[in-house]
């Protein structure tokens, strides 16, 4: 039957890349962080769960979670950021569950890929089958999101700081990616990998 691999990886590593150039190759891609963008839309419950620990002030004058405002709350205060954490992570879980076993149904052999940022960190990875970490220097990293996100570099260089570093999420990895050189290298590798994951998949008891 299928095989649940996890990809993980530092800020600016690259992961949502590698998984999308998956989903090219045909694999099925479950992006945590679109999971949890949608469990914090107006009249979910775990909306109602986080403005009640939080604050009404959390959601903004549409009724949406103010995300850039949680964000500065929680990487500040570590004991917020494991409350917000015990809100969501349960439930990223159920829905990943949920899909993960639908598109068994439909696809007895297919390879299922989370992306996911904290997937060493909350624990999920225990469920994988198999586990890819993208790995790639600091300076790039940086380099990276200082290009796409508005930080200064100070803020940059804090929240990868803050994160479990990349060394030390290499110790779960059944496969390590090197993202460094260019796409087409990356794309390469990914290639490579499909092939070896879906064999796998297949031959998956």
């Amino acid at each position: 039957m299928s095989l649940l691999t996890g990809i993980t990886g530092g800020m600016g590593s690259g992961k949502t890349l590698v998984a999308s150039i998956f989903f090219e190759f045909g694999a099925h891609i479950l992006d945590a962080d679109a999971i949890c963008r949608k469990l914090v839309e107006p009249g979910q419950p775990a909306l109602k769960e986080i403005s009640e620990y939080f604050g009404k002030n959390i959601i903004d004058e549409f009724g949406n979670l103010d995300r850039k405002k949680l964000a500065q709350i929680i990487f500040f205060d570590p004991k917020k950021k494991k409350a917000l954490e015990k809100i969501l992570h349960p439930r990223v879980f159920e829905v990943e569950n949920l899909e993960y076993k639908n598109i068994c149904q439909q696809h007895p052999k297919a390879l299922v890929i989370i992306d996911a940022a904290l997937l060493i960190e909350s624990g999920n990875y225990k469920k994988m089958d198999k586990i890819i970490v993208v790995n790639t220097d600091k300076k790039t990293q940086i380099e990276r999101v200082l290009a796409r996100s508005g930080l200064d570099h100070n803020e940059v260089v804090a929240r990868i700081d803050s994160q479990m570093p990349i060394s030390e999420k290499i110790k779960y990895a059944d496969f390590v990616l090197d993202n460094s050189l260019d796409k087409i290298s990356l794309r390469k590798k990914v290639k490579n990998l499909h092939i070896e994951l879906s064999i796998l998949a297949a031959e998956n008891n």
